[in-house]
């Protein structure tokens, strides 16, 4: 397992801790005169059962100045490049996991190729839970801020959307589990290690 950094982000505290009071949050983690809390953009490359998994893609490309402002975005170093410094390329992705369709989850999903958003991954499978894929599709007033379409869509009219429902076994050895509570769907990476 690679823990990747792709830098930082920032969000307003009282979205990211929601009913938790800021007296308490703001001890562990203190906001910036914007009340926005820095949040680390931290994929996961795992390499079980010849396979190389991707979990999450962070931010990505294409902010304006302006979204760069707001969300404070400080990528020094690119998904892809990080990748690159451990050998590995985009081809050579076999699956991408996104454990919930976010756009700091999702960013680096797409890239642009002909000014047409494209799975930034080729040979890759793109793994989500099916209730997160109907949210996304269909977001409401409270969650429409937190789905970038072009982060997803894409990759389903490309063929490389798998959704599964439920806890389900990728590879051997590592499991997809729902948890919930970030979103209703959200779903977690269990990597058990055979010895």
């Amino acid at each position: 397992m690679h823990v990747l950094s792709e830098g930082t982000f920032a969000l307003d505290g009282g979205a990211v801790f929601g009913v938790v009071p800021r007296a308490l949050w703001a001890k562990s983690c203190p906001p910036d005169e914007s009340n926005r809390v820095t949040m680390g953009l931290n994929p996961v490359l795992i390499e079980a059962a010849g396979q190389r998994i991707l979990v999450d893609t962070g931010l990505g490309e294409g902010w304006s100045e302006k979204q760069a402002r707001i969300y404070r975005i400080d990528r020094p170093t690119p998904l892809v490049a990080s990748l690159r410094r451990l050998g590995v390329t985009p081809e050579d992705i076999d699956i991408v996991v996104n454990t919930h369709l976010h756009f700091d989850h999702t960013g680096g999903n797409t890239t642009v190729v002909d000014g047409r958003p494209t799975p930034a991954f080729p040979k890759a499978r793109y793994v989500v839970q099916q209730g997160e894929w109907d949210d996304a599709s269909h977001p409401n007033e409270l969650n429409r801020g937190s789905y970038v379409a072009e982060r997803f869509v894409p990759v389903a009219e490309a063929g490389q959307l798998e959704t599964v429902e439920g806890e389900t076994e990728i590879v051997p050895g590592v499991r997809l589990i729902p948890v919930g509570g970030h979103t209703a769907h959200h779903q977690m990476v269990l990597v058990v290690m055979f010895l």
